[in-house]
């Protein structure tokens, strides 16, 4: 990891009705690495991906990413700059098969609509044609070739939380914001969930910025860590470093082995 950030924070501030939310907060993600957000509920890591796509505008501070200053945005405008995004909701289409809800993550570069895509309406069956690849080399890659023609809603939430990853996934963004991807998960889940990540950021090199609350799965697998307390940074640094925080250890890791 080396060079110029990828993303760079610097003295972000965001609060709701008074209530503070993210409090100067400023820290830089290296192109290529994992960065995990940990902390309390309450932390402010939700109110952090949404400043960083442009869901929340901060009060103050700046953050740029690849260089340039992400100012307002409208819905939409991160996909396009290259930043990809997760939930920690599903907010699939439940009533649709999981390829068209991948496809659904490349809704914005077509000329025909979504739902005309989806339902065969659309003016470029090329398109359709193109997008449905794509969607299908992601859920390959995700091992998910089988359920490709499956209804969302009757898989297993651990198999759509992945879905939900290969939609976010398909559009082959710079960087990846995952909010809580292994929520609810048993622990097989968690683990192949991790290895998917893993994955992503080892063969494409994504950068990825996730929230997650189990610190034993973040601390095998990223990079970088960052802690969070009420919207302040409590520790910034290597897995091993904020493992060996006083701070943090007593806070949040306790006696994590």
């Amino acid at each position: 990891m080396s060079g110029a950030p990828l993303l760079s924070l610097d003295g972000v501030s965001l609060s709701f009705r008074g209530v503070t939310a993210l409090n100067a907060l400023s820290f830089d993600v290296a192109p290529g690495e994992i960065c995990a957000l940990i902390g309390p509920n309450g932390a402010g890591k939700s109110s952090l991906l949404n400043v960083i796509n442009g869901v929340y505008r901060a009060d103050a501070g700046e953050v740029r990413f690849a260089g340039e200053r992400l100012a307002a945005q409208r819905r939409g405008d991160a996909a396009h700059l290259g930043i990809g995004r997760t939930f920690q909701h599903n907010a699939l289409f439940a009533r649709l098969s999981v390829v068209e809800n991948v496809m659904a993550g490349l809704s914005r570069e077509g000329r025909a609509g979504f739902f005309e895509a989806v339902f065969h309406l659309g003016r470029d069956r090329e398109e359709r044609r193109r997008f449905r690849e794509r969607a299908e080399r992601a859920l390959a890659f995700l091992g998910l070739s089988g359920e490709a023609e499956r209804v969302v809603s009757t898989l297993s939430y651990g198999t759509q939380k992945r879905v939900d990853l290969a939609r976010a996934l398909v559009a082959e963004p710079r960087l990846l914001l995952l909010d809580e991807p292994m929520a609810g998960m048993n622990a097989e889940e968690k683990h192949a969930m991790s290895r998917a990540i893993a994955a992503v950021n080892r063969q494409f090199g994504t950068t990825i910025v996730l929230i997650e609350h189990d610190v034993g799965i973040v601390l095998g697998l990223s990079h970088h860590v960052v802690v969070l307390d009420y919207g302040r940074k409590v520790a910034d640094g290597r897995p091993d470093e904020v493992r060996a925080d006083p701070a943090v250890i007593a806070a949040y890791l306790g006696t994590v082995h």
